[in-house]
């Protein structure tokens, strides 16, 4: 068996699939609605840090968050600018993640805050907004010692 055909039968037990239907695997990719993808992409890219892929037109951009490829793309028939899901993104050091993407540039929506205390760690976030007003998530799970 070839190893992308590996790759997929694993991914495909690696959740119990309703009915029969094929199971999920991990998300592959996320599409942002912005207004101007170059502006949007300088932010992802030298802003938050994400590794910048390719892109495939003035209207599209690829960049790469861990395993997850992040979409830019103007409204394209669905999608408002500034109304997307939010992204989270793990950080080992919330505040300093925080401060360093804020002076970088970011719109700061709220500072660091616990969000909740879990039995085995805290749970920690902030927010920024990117420039299309979209909020971007940061976390941190702090393990109780």
């Amino acid at each position: 068996m070839p190893n992308d055909a590996r790759k997929l039968a694993d991914m495909s037990t690696a959740m119990p699939a309703p009915s029969g239907a094929p199971g999920l695997g991990d998300i592959g990719q996320i599409a942002i609605t912005v207004g101007d993808v170059a502006r949007a992409t300088a932010f992802y890219r030298d802003v938050l840090g994400l590794k910048f892929l390719f892109s495939a037109g003035p209207n599209l951009a690829f960049l790469a968050a861990g395993g997850v490829r992040l979409m830019l793309s103007t409204p394209q028939g669905a999608g408002e600018v500034g109304k997307n899901s939010i992204l989270y993104f793990k950080v080992p050091d919330l505040a300093a993640a925080h401060s360093a993407i804020v002076s970088r540039g970011a719109q700061n929506e709220r500072p660091p805050q616990l969000a909740a205390q879990m039995p085995d760690h805290e749970l920690w976030l902030a927010f920024v907004r990117d420039p299309d007003g979209n909020l971007v998530g940061l976390m941190s799970e702090v393990r109780s010692r």
